[in-house]
């Protein structure tokens, strides 16, 4: 397990990806997802030239931040308890996870300053995925408006666990057709640029449908836990 290898095995991947579809691969960044290893591992990433690290727990979190001290950008990409809002919020850059009003008032109410949100989508309408549907997007993004530490950075999704590709595509195409009309609404608060979407398994297709972020963890840094 050589995480220099493994990152310049995705780096030429998204090259090739990129200058297939026109485009640069600076468009998009890698987020090292650090939750199933070691806080060694996570350094390693740092090492290698990853410095955005995504947690899912607040815990793994906290310990990872305790010995990694400066040096990398933090995302919460996990499922969030209004609960836990309170341990992570000003530790953390970003929140790929924002899914419901009671979740954003938490994060007002805990913040010391704009955190750039992901308002998570449930594109596929799968039971089991976290996330607004669809249709309650625009309605949601417009009622943040008097929210002033939330600043609505993109949307994210979690693609079906599957390797059909038709249907891997499908789920990121209708995400950015749902970022390009939050963009085209012109919001002070929500300039929503980005989209954090594709994972180890499916990255290639997303950066393809036009994502700027990939939450990569088991082709990146594998898994010790």
């Amino acid at each position: 397990m050589n995480v220099q290898t493994n990152l310049e095995n995705i780096q030429e991947n998204i090259q090739a990806v990129c200058e297939k579809v026109n485009r640069s691969s600076d468009e998009v960044k890698i987020i090292a997802v650090t939750k199933y290893v070691s806080t060694e591992r996570a350094q390693e990433a740092i090492a290698a030239g990853v410095n955005n690290l995504g947690e899912n727990r607040d815990e793994g979190l906290l310990e990872k931040q305790a010995v990694i001290k400066n040096g990398a950008v933090w995302h919460y990409i996990g499922s969030l308890q209004s609960r836990k809002v309170k341990n992570i919020i000003n530790k953390v850059d970003y929140i790929h996870s924002l899914d419901r009003m009671s979740l954003a008032k938490e994060i007002e109410k805990r913040a010391n300053k704009p955190i750039k949100c992901f308002i998570q989508v449930n594109v596929s309408g799968e039971d089991s995925k976290q996330g607004l549907s669809k249709e309650e997007i625009i309605p949601f993004v417009k009622a943040l408006s008097d929210f002033k530490q939330i600043e609505v950075v993109g949307l994210m999704t979690m693609a079906p666990l599957t390797s059909d590709e038709t249907v891997l595509r499908n789920c990121f195409r209708n995400l950015k057709l749902l970022q390009q009309e939050v963009l085209s609404l012109q919001l002070s608060h929500a300039p929503c640029k980005e989209l954090s979407m594709g994972m180890s398994n499916d990255y290639q297709i997303a950066i393809e449908e036009g994502t700027t972020m990939v939450r990569i963890g088991t082709a990146l840094v594998g898994k010790e836990k």
